[in-house]
């Protein structure tokens, strides 16, 4: 393959006539004398801030989440097809990790006179363990249906015992019947439900009862960032790297549920259409998350989660991108039209009778099963899974299963197994290895899967576009398409010896962001607006009080030149001062996902500041060109690849970064999952056939930019400029030059 390369920069030349151009010597000569430190004109009154929404409080797990429903059902095919590929993306799963074998083991049979329980141990990634109890009906014939038991956040998990004097309050109060049926409710459900005629694997959250390799205080307890787990090579969870890479309890969890599906459907006495899935609170959540990701499931019944109030408090209900723009309830709704039942409880979900359910039932209306969707309000208890709430769950699972019982369905007592009887570790069965190099292995093994996963999505463009384009339109939330309603306020206007200067506020009206701009217009004005992007905002046209001279020579060869403070830059500061750590919500645990599970990284902030600017001067008419230089060229990449073609072409100067060497997960570049996706050549490959300079990569382009630049066959127009003791700057401005239209 033959890459056009830059040539040894020589003088600054138009392939127009009529211009007079500094030098090479020249620049190199001016760059060298002292110059006033680079300020832009202001376009805010003294002492302003821009009006953008984004300066107000970032969003967290407590917010406000309601669901607006569609108005037709092809609108809510699109929708929902979309929010899947965000939650799957979120919780590292786009592309599915490899269904290696389970290695299931089934033993320790109990006999409960009519039902059975066994212990269960399998593999959802090679060594690494899903344990559980397997409760089965006696006396049935043929396949029986499988419902799948995630417990949630009661101590113990599935050894959780409630205790002599508490199940007798719960007893006086209503909510159980049984003094030893009503210390264990997560038993409870389980034993009933295979009376019932039905399979039911009741599985450990990761760090509860046999799962050991991750511990609680780990996945569920995680409160302070680890230094010696903060490393390029073999990190850990919560880690920059894990992060970059959207590995996270949540994703590990919903991967596990996921395997417990085929595990359950392994067995020859499951039928296979007709699976379930309930569970209440953390177990609510792995509910209505395994439902909405996973298409197996027939009938759902999370109990006490749902709602638009709180989203779910532990790290292992958290996920970056997971609930940007989205919420539980909505979650939820993916599971429509198939049958879903729920309770609410008098916790966060007490108001889902007036917000989440109604918009629920009209989801469920418009597609034909208002019949399907079901929430029985007990605001008398607390949060729970009660006699009471499971009483309103199993006529669910019997009716939609088929299962004949006679209505209602009442509880017996039964033989709560303890912890003893109910482990599955024994002389037989040891425990597995765990600890912080079990860790360290099952997050290699995790990341080396991903990249296997992701090499059919190399073999042709459209394949590249769909898998690692659409994790993109994830991660960075906005497409050129969707960049929004943009009106640019004129505020004052300047006659320069150049042309005209402008200065005014670029409003993105959908979305409520407004952004500083400057526009310099050339006196003899071509087809061509060239967007200048670096780290100083719209201050890195300027040196001093004129146009650097990069910009000069745009300007005289005809470009329109844009500057602009993006996000946090330029105007966005009422100190001055550069960011030096993006902002976080303010939770006292050290997880990235309190706050990228509800707000975008400001990575991905500036790069929809910049499809805004593009917006912008498409409408201006003529070819639009980007420089993405001194810090700005990994935005400009991102933005050229979300604007699909519509950027003739782009100067970009990597410098060389990589998300996959951020060590600090406030880092203002941290963007999550930037490093699984091919970091950021996979950005620039997506680029392609966009004309691009790229330097800061050696004198070669890397292999995945190579090879999208040859699957749209336009290998002509990548160059690669070779490193060499010139001003990048002014070989950029030099490439550039050679795009302008007239």
């Amino acid at each position: 393959m033959i890459i056009n390369r830059t040539a040894p920069l020589r003088p600054l030349t138009s392939h127009l006539g009529g211009f007079a151009f500094l030098t090479a010597i020249g620049i190199a000569l001016l760059a060298s004398l002292p110059v006033a430190q680079a300020q832009a004109p202001r376009v805010c009154p003294e002492g302003a801030l821009p009006d953008d929404i984004r300066l107000g409080p970032l969003k967290d797990l407590d917010g406000y989440f309601p669901f607006h429903p569609p108005k037709t059902a092809s609108e809510w095919t699109k929708r929902a097809a979309y929010v899947r590929r965000q939650m799957l993306v979120a919780l590292g799963l786009w592309p599915m990790p490899e269904r290696t074998p389970l290695h299931a083991a089934i033993y320790g049979k109990l006999d409960e006179g009519d039902y059975t329980v066994e212990k269960v141990h399998f593999q959802s990634y090679p060594g690494f363990y899903v344990t559980g109890s397997l409760y089965r009906p006696k006396g049935t014939s043929g396949k029986v249906p499988g419902i799948l038991c995630p417990h949630g956040h009661w101590e113990g998990g599935r050894f959780y015992d409630l205790g002599e004097a508490n199940v007798r309050r719960q007893i006086v109060q209503g909510a159980e019947r049984f003094e030893d049926g009503g210390r264990s409710p997560l038993q409870s459900r389980c034993v009933q439900l295979a009376r019932m005629g039905c399979v039911v694997f009741f599985y450990d959250m990761i760090g509860y009862a046999d799962s050991i390799q991750i511990p609680e205080s780990l996945a569920h307890g995680f409160a302070k960032q680890r230094p010696e787990m903060d490393t390029l090579r073999n990190w850990g969870l919560f880690s920059p790297q894990a992060e970059a890479h959207l590995q996270s309890v949540m994703g590990l969890q919903t991967w596990d549920s996921i395997r417990a599906l085929d595990f359950l459907m392994s067995l020859p006495d499951v039928d296979a259409h007709r699976l379930g899935v309930t569970g209440a609170s953390g177990g609510g959540t792995q509910t209505y998350i395994l439902c909405a990701v996973d298409p197996r499931p027939a009938v759902a019944f999370p109990a006490v989660m749902v709602s638009t109030a709180m989203q779910g408090g532990c790290t292992c209900e958290n996920a970056c991108y997971l609930r940007i723009g989205t919420g539980n309830v909505e979650f939820a709704a993916l599971f429509a039209p198939k049958p879903l039942g729920m309770t609410a409880a008098n916790d966060w979900t007490k108001e889902m009778p007036a917000k989440g359910f109604p918009q629920l039932k009209e989801l469920y209306t418009l597609l034909g099963a208002p019949q399907n969707v079901m929430l029985k309000p007990l605001l008398q208890f607390g949060h729970n899974y009660n006699y009471v709430s499971r009483a309103a769950m199993y006529p669910w699972f019997n009716r939609h299963f088929h299962l004949g019982w006679t209505e209602p369905i009442v509880e017996e007592d039964y033989h709560r197994l303890t912890k003893s009887e109910a482990t599955v570790w024994d002389a037989g069965h040891p425990k597995p290895a765990g600890g912080p190099e079990f860790e360290r292995k099952l997050l290699r093994y995790m990341t080396e899967d991903a990249q296997r996963q992701l090499k059919p999505a190399c073999k042709s463009i459209a394949a590249y576009r769909k898998i690692i384009g659409g994790a993109m339109d994830v991660m960075i939330g906005r497409s050129l398409k969707g960049a929004g309603d943009v009106r640019f306020k004129e505020v004052r206007t300047a006659d320069k010896d150049f042309g005209v200067e402008k200065e005014g506020l670029l409003r993105n009206v959908t979305y409520h962001e407004e952004l500083p701009l400057i526009l310099l217009q050339p006196k003899t004005a071509s087809e061509s607006t060239v967007v200048w992007i670096d780290q100083q905002g719209k201050s890195g046209l300027f040196d001093g009080d004129s146009p650097r001279p990069e910009v000069k020579e745009l300007l005289k060869g005809g470009a329109l030149v844009i500057g602009v403070d993006l996000l946090y830059q330029g105007e966005f500061l009422a100190n001055g001062k550069p960011l030096t750590q993006a902002r976080r919500v303010n939770n006292p645990r050290e997880a990235a996902e309190y706050t990228y599970c509800y707000n975008r990284p400001l990575f991905a902030q500036r790069v929809d500041d910049i499809l805004t600017v593009i917006k912008y001067a498409r409408g201006l008419g003529g070819t639009v060109d980007l420089a993405g230089l001194d810090g700005g060229g990994p935005w400009v990449a991102a933005a050229v690849a979300q604007a699909r073609g519509a950027v003739q072409s782009a100067a970009i100067d990597t410098e060389g970064f990589r998300f996959g060497k951020i060590l600090d997960i406030r880092d203002v570049n941290l963007l999550p999952g930037g490093a699984k996706y091919f970091d950021l050549p996979g950005m620039i490959a997506l680029c392609a056939p966009t004309k691009v300079w790229l330097s800061g990569e050696g004198d070669t382009a890397p292999e995945i930019v190579t090879k999208m630049y040859a699957e749209t066959g336009a290998e002509q127009n990548l160059t690669v400029a070779q490193p060499e003791a010139t001003q990048t700057d002014e070989a950029a401005a030099t490439w550039l030059l050679r795009q302008i239209v007239f």
